[in-house]
């Protein structure tokens, strides 16, 4: 009878647990201003990749498995295509989603992935034929001077049910598929949403509209008075129309998914790619330089406001300039939004850029077109510095997003012409130089192209984790140069096994007296103890 007793005991305990608790649904939480994507409760650091276009397919799935293997990734974004999954009318068809999902687990990958619905990079292409043939009751984007675009118009009710009720269909069906085992941690809505080749609608319903007075909830979040669209916004006007109308269809399909199936939603963005130089003299050209009405970096606020369902509005890089990307991680680094890079570019260039994102508190990061099927924004080349970089990193992912949530992580990222950076933990400052060789008493070579990095993360008041690629790392009080009153009690190279630390040897003599150096060819991570005198 007592044992009963004590069983009925804990089966009631279990039941009364919140939903999820033994295995929580992934989910975004924010503490004093930095982010994590929990992931069955714990923080994870998405490392991962994005297929072709054409390769979310069965044809291509053994070629992907192979590159995702040598990226060494945790993670796979890939479309879910509306043209597929609906090829008729309400008639759902699931087989390439549940292979890959399956596929995906039996290679241990999380998975991201993405509907290709109303857009794609600013058209309408992977909408279902039944939706491109009938432009009467699916009406498109009126170009200023009459012309229809292959661009579905945000201002179309009919438009928004019909992509609506297919992204709920594949949510409840997501739901089904993946409710318990969270291999699905994200679902991206439409993608680089937004017109190219109009900046806003111009057929008569829209005209209409735009004549009118701005909507209430429009004018709260841009701050302004009441007035006509062209009275309140002048130049931006017709972008702004185009952001307003497309925000509020974006977030009513994301609302509707998530009621079936409550992960996080995110879009992803074409940015807006001016320069620095010469800032006089350039022009945003919503339309033409990128898609209008995205949730481009002066926008992203507006969207925040106008998009309540959406989790995160995420910047896809493709300009390697260092100040154009410092630029977009500080904009996308907000207090309202998770920071992470769904699409790079693959090449060895931007794979530095994983560790200027991490200092910037980010929460995961995937160069696109990892597979070899398709064409590639910036060449066919494989992702060798990203898979060095995941190599690197991946055994700990989840120290790394702990200690970056935290807010005990920083980064450093070699600059042409700087081939020695700063960074300070308060009691402890930490130089970096890059380059090989580094001989004594000279000045650190830097790297040939700038590629050099440095990963660092405090793990007790005298305690640190140390990573890089092509840097060497002197650890010395302030005000006062390497090994003076300081000295290296302990350095162990070693790895994070199931989150405990597993020492492989100690560091010492020509490895720590010129500082912890890290060459890219010989990837490590050293755990290293502190002392004064």
């Amino acid at each position: 009878m007592r044992s009963s007793r004590i069983v009925s005991v804990f089966l009631f305990m279990a039941m009364s647990l919140p939903s999820g608790f033994a295995a929580e649904a992934p989910r975004f939480v924010q503490k004093d201003g930095r982010w994590a994507l929990l992931v069955d409760g714990q923080p994870f650091l998405m490392l991962g990749g994005q297929v072709h276009n054409s390769s979310a397919w069965p044809s291509e799935f053994p070629a992907i498995w192979k590159a995702f293997a040598a990226l060494h990734a945790n993670t796979i974004e890939a479309p879910v295509y509306w043209e597929q999954i609906e090829p008729q009318p309400g008639r759902f068809d699931w087989s390439n989603v549940d292979l890959f999902v399956k596929g995906a687990r039996e290679h241990n990958l999380h998975v991201v992935l993405l509907w290709f619905g109303t857009w794609k990079n600013g058209n309408m292409h992977y909408v279902p034929e039944w939706v491109k043939t009938d432009t009467k009751r699916f009406p498109r984007v009126v170009r200023a001077d009459g012309e229809l675009t292959d661009v579905l118009s945000a201002n179309s009710r009919a438009n928004l049910e019909a992509d609506k009720a297919a992204f709920v269909a594949l949510m409840r069906h997501l739901k089904e598929l993946d409710g318990t085992d969270h291999t699905i941690l994200l679902v991206q809505v439409e993608n680089e949403s937004g017109n190219i080749g109009s900046v806003r609608d111009f057929s008569s319903e829209a005209n209409t509209k735009f004549a009118g007075q701005v909507p209430p909830d429009m004018l709260a979040a841009a701050q302004r008075q009441r007035g006509t669209w062209s009275d309140v916004f002048r130049g931006d006007a017709d972008e702004l129309f185009q952001l307003y109308y497309q925000a509020r269809y974006i977030n009513e399909i994301a609302a509707a998914g998530k009621a079936e199936f409550n992960i996080p939603v995110y879009i992803n963005v074409w940015l807006s790619s001016l320069t620095a130089e010469l800032p006089q003299r350039q022009v945003y050209l919503p339309g033409i330089q990128y898609p209008s009405g995205g949730a481009v970096q002066q926008w992203v606020g507006l969207w925040r406001a106008l998009a309540p369902a959406l989790d995160a509005f995420a910047p896809d890089i493709y300009n390697g300039d260092p100040e154009f990307v410092r630029s977009v991680l500080r904009a996308y680094h907000r207090p309202d939004n998770p920071l992470f890079v769904p699409e790079i570019a693959k090449t060895d260039g931007f794979a530095k850029y994983l560790f200027a994102a991490l200092g910037e508190g980010a929460l995961g990061f995937a160069p696109f077109g990892v597979d070899p099927h398709g064409w590639n924004i910036l060449g066919g080349s494989p992702p060798t510095a990203h898979a060095r970089n995941f190599a690197l990193l991946g055994p700990m992912s989840k120290e790394i997003a702990r200690l970056n949530f935290e807010g005990k992580l920083k980064t450093a990222v070699e600059e042409t012409g700087q081939p020695q950076q700063e960074l300070d933990f308060g009691t402890w400052q930490v130089t970096i130089a890059y380059g090989y060789p580094q001989r004594d008493g000279r000045r650190a070579p830097g790297t040939s192209d700038a590629h050099g990095a440095a990963l660092i993360a405090q793990l007790g008041p005298d305690e640190f984790l140390v990573t890089g690629v092509d840097a060497s790392v002197n650890f010395h009080l302030p005000d006062r140069l390497p090994a003076m009153r300081m000295q290296i009690l302990a350095a162990q190279e070693g790895a994070f096994e199931n989150g405990a630390w597993k020492a492989v040897r100690l560091w010492n003599g020509d490895e720590t007296d010129r500082g912890l150096q890290f060459h890219e060819d010989d990837p490590t991570v050293v755990r290293v103890r502190l002392g004064k005198f």
